[in-house]
């Protein structure tokens, strides 16, 4: 059967159309958009990926491939999620695709595949500020990286060279640099100790050399130090200055020759070394005025003996050449007796000999300046003596003792208080006096009592001035007879912040309570009432007859005659607290 070829073209043209329909549907099937395709690397930025066509979909894990980098992702629909790029991410033009926890990679099916990463525009200042704050790590950093000097070590009056390596570790050119030697044992030569270094570039170094000769005799030192200053600036300005301290052996020779002699080995310290090992007062705590005993234990830390060992009480000295000390050699008047002065006796003390190791007990008597304000005070103690080759030594020693100014105050009645009896409310008319010389800042004052109670027992006293007072009343009630002591204790802070209690003592006179013997319902037969007894008839009529012969016909009293009838009446008992007496 044959077609017509109308029929051909036709069908050509409809699978045209469709192949045109379906191509642009399936490309499009991916990543289409990126946004901002470009930024800079100074700053954090954010992309946003766009996704279109249903093949594919954004998955919770996902992460975003950046020429072969992994970011994670933050996806926030099927079709769109987000990612952060890292400050200083290098230049250039990145493809992006997306790969799913499942490893389905989604391809780039748009036309803005990539995006651009650039360096920020650097726009320049007008004019530099001299004197504005270097920004961190921002700045020239010198270090030294070696130093060392020509010879091993040095000999006393040979010259010598000396040489130091600076290194610029900071991110900007040291400007105007310029090097400063001192040393106190060392001479400098030729450029007088100071050397322009010029400018050295961040990460860069220069060596600096500078001669020297000693400045007397090595004799004896195993090292010498020489101190290097540097100086130098910023582009904008801005000074810096570092020191270094920097050492060099010594042969310690002194004999000029240029010969280096080994240093001898140490074979320890040879010689006598007093210390103060434990100190006492035997008052405590020391307060203005008062005088005390100092005790301390002095023991040679040394390994030979100290002979002909003296004290002095507020630091002095003996002798200043070696030698036996002369007499009237010792000197302890330039000491500090401001606030501790000897009593009794000099502040110079002769202790004798002293043998390695052994230890004595000294005292000295003292006394505390009436000006002297609360504080710890240092107070110096200085021990001289001879050594083994004949040579005075002054050993100085600081011990600090502590002064304070507490309070004073009187505890007492302001008025004779009135008798007190067993169950009866007593008042206490209790007066607290400041007899100190400076005011007194006191806390709770509480009052117990054996053998009673009291209401109320407590109160805050607060400042007290120079001789004034506090009064307090309070009650007592007693519940046995005689002496009772009231125990009154009063809180206060010391001038060292310490807690501190003040207790006194007084003391009163209970009485047992008086009850009226008329009163008393033993006496009526101890049923609680009082009897009377009612005449008879005959009683009656012989007071009659009494009564015509002239004679008494009273009615007789309660002690056994016959009395008029009274009425019944209730004794009141007497109750265990009593009335007041």
């Amino acid at each position: 059967m044959k077609f017509p070829i109308k029929h051909i073209i036709s069908a050509f043209l409809t699978l045209t159309l469709l192949v045109g329909w379906v191509k642009p549907a399936y490309a499009a099937d991916g990543i289409i958009t990126i946004i901002p395709g470009n930024v800079t690397n100074d700053v954090g930025n954010t992309i946003t990926i766009s996704l279109e066509g249903s093949t594919y979909a954004f998955v919770n894990g996902a992460v975003v491939i950046l020429n072969g980098s992994a970011y994670i992702a933050n996806v926030l629909t099927t079709g769109v999620l987000t990612f952060d790029i890292p400050i200083g991410l290098a230049p250039g033009t990145y493809t992006v695709s997306v790969k799913n926890p499942d490893n389905t990679i989604i391809p780039c099916g748009g036309s803005s595949c990539s995006f651009v990463v650039s360096l920020p525009v650097v726009v320049p200042t007008a004019t530099p500020t001299a004197t504005g704050t270097p920004l961190p790590f921002t700045r020239p950093q010198l270090r030294v990286t070696f130093s060392g000097a020509s010879s091993k070590q040095l000999v006393s009056d040979k010259p010598f060279k000396f040489t130091v390596n600076f290194q610029n570790a900071g991110n900007m050119t040291a400007f105007n640099t310029q090097a400063v030697f001192s040393s106190a044992d060392l001479v400098p030569l030729d450029t007088g100790g100071v050397a322009v270094v010029g400018n050295i570039s961040a990460g860069g170094g220069v060596e600096v050399e500078q001669r020297f000769t000693s400045q007397g005799s090595l004799s004896g030192k195993t090292f010498v130090i020489i101190d290097v200053m540097v100086t130098y600036y910023d582009d904008k300005g801005t000074s810096y200055s570092d020191k270094f301290t920097l050492n060099v052996p010594t042969g310690g020779s002194g004999s000029g020759s240029g010969i280096v002699y080994p240093t001898a080995t140490p074979t320890g310290v040879n010689t006598a070394q007093l210390v103060i090992t434990s100190y006492a007062s035997t008052v405590d705590p020391l307060q203005p005025g008062d005088q005390f005993e100092l005790g301390l234990t002095v023991q040679n830390m040394g390994n030979t003996t100290a002979k002909r060992v003296t004290m002095i009480i507020g630091g002095g000295s003996s002798g200043s050449g070696g030698g036996t000390p002369q007499a009237g050699g010792v000197s302890g008047g330039s000491g500090e007796f401001t606030n501790f002065a000897p009593v009794g006796t000099s502040n110079i003390q002769s202790l004798g000999d002293l043998s390695a190791g052994g230890a004595l007990q000294v005292t000295q008597n003292l006394i505390v300046n009436v000006s002297t304000t609360p504080g710890a005070y240092p107070m110096k103690v200085t021990f001289s003596y001879v050594n083994k080759d004949g040579e005075v030594i002054n050993d100085d020693q600081v011990i600090t003792l502590l002064v304070y100014s507490l309070p004073n105050v009187d505890v007492s009645f302001y008025r004779p208080p009135d008798p007190f009896f067993t169950g009866q409310p007593g008042a206490l008319p209790i007066q607290i006096v400041n007899l100190g010389k400076r005011t007194s800042v006191l806390g709770s004052m509480k009052i117990e009592a054996s053998g009673g109670t009291l209401e109320p027992s407590s109160t805050l006293v607060g400042s007290l001035d120079p001789g004034g007072y506090f009064t307090f009343d309070t009650t007592v009630f007693p519940d046995i007879s005689g002496p009772m002591q009231l125990n009154i204790t009063i809180d206060y802070t010391d001038d060292f912040n310490q807690s501190r209690v003040v207790t006194k003592t007084l003391e009163i006179t209970v009485e047992e309570t008086f009850i009226d013997p008329s009163l008393d319902p033993s006496q009526s037969g101890g049923g609680g009432e009082v009897i009377i007894e009612e005449e008879t008839f005959f009683q009656k009529i012989w007071r009659f007859i009494l009564g015509v012969l002239g004679l008494d016909s009273a009615p007789p009293d309660s002690g056994g005659g016959i009395a008029e009838p009274v009425p019944d009446q209730q004794v009141v008992p007497i109750p265990s607290g009593g009335g007041k007496g």
